[in-house]
């Protein structure tokens, strides 16, 4: 059971990633647009810290979390919060065509709140309940990799009915379907996947060919005009998987050795700058040729600017993912699972995807995808063909100490 010590507080270093993902990393961005969300722990740590700090007990363990009398049968609703912007609007921006039509089929109503702009700020409202034992009054949430991870060690979300999941277990992307967090996704589903790839921006490259990170770093003909991410995990997985390392198994040395090739391209005038949300302007406008880049951007970007176009390494690449739990004490634990199978059929799979255009973590979704955006369904940073899932790669989770650690060395790198 994992447990809170009083003297885990956060670090220098945890702090600065803490207020850089806020200021401007995924955290930072609004939804469809552009991405958010960090994929750091160093939030989670620092959600975890004040929960010591605040003098709320560590939560008991159990074998898949803590239930509470299923009223699913006599009260037909589910309670759902969800990030700002990450759901399907008709077009007077008042209702939920995907969620209405769940209703209409099921009877079962949903009090949809768009109540999560940030991973550790909604844990802050929800850790005194969920410490104590005491129904959260939601019945449906969606956190990121690591918050989800750290629910799951904590047994504050309960473990899934597979029986009310047909569809999920079914249609669930190979690329998704065992995160070392929740192996074989015994309490979670993905809501969407969010990537990390490489943009360009041709006028800018000038005839220079960008095809991996070693371009990015090793090019002379791109000094001073390459971007890579203040979130670590995503230049450092890309950096990893350019060297040869699987984010998911690397060393100590490895991680070292990552950062050290960066702080070359940093040293040397190679990299421009490490930035967050704000990279979009820059390779917009050509001041940036090519960077690391949120899939989620590039498919508004080149939406707008035929000048803008991605890359997937021959290496690989990142992918991290928001994802459905349960938690304890939830009232309505049959019907939200009944609201997650229901996203895992192709038809509100693709109203969904048509709408906030993230990566869907739905096979068997293209075919209903073309009926109603015949451009999507064909763009793989929103449908990733079985090569490209191939390609997929996850950044390990971290214990406390690496955590400290990797986050010290990474903001010296970036200046934090």
């Amino acid at each position: 059971m994992e447990q809170y010590e009083p003297d885990d507080r956060l670090s220098p270093a945890q702090l600065a990633a803490m207020r850089r993902s806020l200021r401007t990393g995924r955290a930072a961005l609004t939804r469809r647009s552009l991405l958010r969300a960090s994929t750091g722990g160093a939030l989670a740590l620092g959600g975890l810290g004040a929960l010591s700090a605040c003098g709320i007990p560590a939560a008991g363990k159990t074998e898949g979390g803590t239930s509470a009398d299923d009223r699913s049968a006599k009260e037909k609703t589910v309670n759902f919060s969800n990030w700002t912007e990450y759901m399907d609007v008709d077009d007077s921006g008042k209702r939920h065509p995907t969620l209405d039509a769940f209703t209409k089929r099921t009877g079962i109503s949903v009090r949809y709140t768009e109540d999560i702009n940030d991973n550790s700020e909604f844990f802050g409202k929800i850790k005194p309940q969920l410490a104590a034992g005491q129904d959260t009054g939601r019945d449906l949430i969606v956190l990121t990799d690591w918050l989800a991870g750290r629910l799951i060690r904590l047994g504050w979300v309960q473990k899934l009915d597979a029986s009310n999941l047909p569809h999920a277990f079914a249609n669930l992307s190979g690329q998704f379907r065992s995160p070392d967090w929740d192996p074989g996704r015994a309490y979670s589903y993905p809501w969407q996947g969010i990537s990390t790839v490489i943009a360009f921006n041709k006028k800018a490259l000038d005839g220079a060919e960008v095809r991996s990170v070693s371009d990015l770093l090793d090019n002379r003909k791109l000094k001073g005009k390459v971007g890579f991410l203040t979130e670590m995990r995503d230049s450092v997985g890309m950096t990893l998987l350019d060297m040869g390392k699987d984010p998911a198994k690397f060393t100590a040395d490895d991680y070292d050795a990552a950062i050290a090739r960066l702080q070359k391209g940093a040293d040397n005038g190679q990299i421009r700058r490490f930035t967050g949300n704000d990279y979009t302007a820059d390779l917009a406008k050509g001041d940036l040729a090519a960077c690391i880049a949120w899939a989620g951007d590039v498919v508004q970007l080149k939406a707008d600017s035929p000048d803008i176009d991605f890359v997937i390494p021959d290496s690989g690449y990142m992918t991290s993912s928001d994802n459905l739990l349960i938690p304890n004490k939830a009232r309505h634990k049959t019907n939200a699972e009944r609201l997650i199978d229901y996203y895992y059929e192709p038809e509100p799979a693709a109203e969904l995807a048509a709408y906030i255009n993230y990566v869907c973590p739905v096979d068997g979704v293209k075919e209903a995808l073309a009926k109603i955006d015949p451009d999507a369904a064909d763009n793989p940073l929103i449908i990733p063909d079985k090569a490209m899932q191939a390609k997929s790669h996850s950044f390990r989770s971290l214990s406390a100490s690496e955590e400290t650690s990797f986050e010290a060395k990474f903001a010296k790198l970036t200046g934090a």
